[in-house]
C-alpha cells in the first residue's frame, strides 16, 4: 500500500522525493488516480527514477496535491467539496439506521474528479446493506475493502458501491465489535477522521471543523 507517513531520509533524496511527490500530486488531480502508491510509481516511472526508492510518504503527496488544487482548481474544489459533502449527507440520511460516518477526501475536502464518497456503516451483518438498497430499488457492487489498524494489523471489511448524481458512493460495512475501533487513515497512518450526519451538515453550513476520530 505504500508508505503512509514520510520517514526519515538520507541528504540529497529530497529533492527527488519532492518531485516524485509533486508529479503524483498532478497524476491525482488530473488523471484520475486515487491510489497514492499508483500515483507514485506511475511519477517515479516517467522521472525515469527507481519505482521503489525515493518514493515520498503518502502524507507528502497529500501536501503537494493540497497545493496543487489551491494553485490551480481553488473555486472549482472548493464548489466539489461542497457539492459532494452535500451528497453524502443526503446519502447518510438514507442509511441513517446504520450509523454512517463519512471519511476520506470529502471529509478532508481535498477533493479530485474522480474522489468518491466513503462512508462506514455498522450492521449486525453485511447482508443487512445490501438488502436495504436493493429494497430502495438501488443496483450496487459488492467488493472488499482492506484497512489498516494499529500494530500493522490489516483486515478486509465487505463493502457496496453505488452510484448517486453521477457520483460513486463506497459503503464500508462494520459489525458493531468491528465499529468500536477506528481504522488508520492511508495519509498519516494516523486514525482516521470519521464524521457522523450532524458533523457534516455543521461543514456544510459553516459552523465546524471535524474533530478527533470517535472510535
Amino acid at each position: 500500500m505504500g508508505n503512509h507517513r514520510s520517514k526519515p531520509h538520507p541528504p540529497g533524496a529530497d529533492q527527488l522525493r519532492q518531485h516524485i511527490a509533486a508529479d503524483a500530486a498532478r497524476i491525482m488531480a488530473e488523471e484520475g488516480v486515487s491510489d497514492f502508491h499508483s500515483a507514485k510509481r506511475k511519477a517515479a516511472a516517467r522521472l525515469g527514477l527507481p519505482e521503489t526508492k525515493h518514493l515520498p510518504g503518502n502524507d507528502e503527496v497529500e501536501s503537494a496535491l493540497q497545493e496543487y488544487l489551491r494553485l490551480f482548481h481553488a473555486g472549482r474544489v472548493t464548489q466539489s467539496a461542497q457539492r459532494l459533502r452535500r451528497l453524502a449527507a443526503e446519502a447518510m440520511r438514507f442509511l441513517v439506521k446504520f450509523d454512517p460516518r463519512l471519511v476520506g477526501p470529502v471529509l478532508s475536502g481535498t477533493v479530485t474528479s474522480n474522489s468518491a464518497i466513503e462512508l462506514h456503516l455498522t450492521a449486525d451483518t453485511p447482508e443487512e446493506i445490501g438488502f436495504w438498497l436493493d429494497e430502495h430499488n438501488i443496483p450496487c457492487q459488492q467488493g472488499d475493502r482492506r484497512l489498516r489498524f494499529g500494530g500493522e494489523r490489516h483486515e478486509t471489511f465487505p463493502s457496496y458501491r453505488f452510484t448517486a448524481d453521477g457520483v460513486p458512493v463506497e459503503l464500508c460495512v462494520f459489525n458493531h465489535r468491528q465499529a468500536r475501533e477506528t481504522p488508520l487513515s492511508p495519509v498519516d497512518g494516523k486514525p482516521m477522521k470519521r464524521a457522523h450526519l450532524r458533523e457534516v451538515e455543521n461543514l456544510l453550513n459553516g459552523t465546524s471543523e471535524t474533530e478527533a476520530p470517535r472510535g
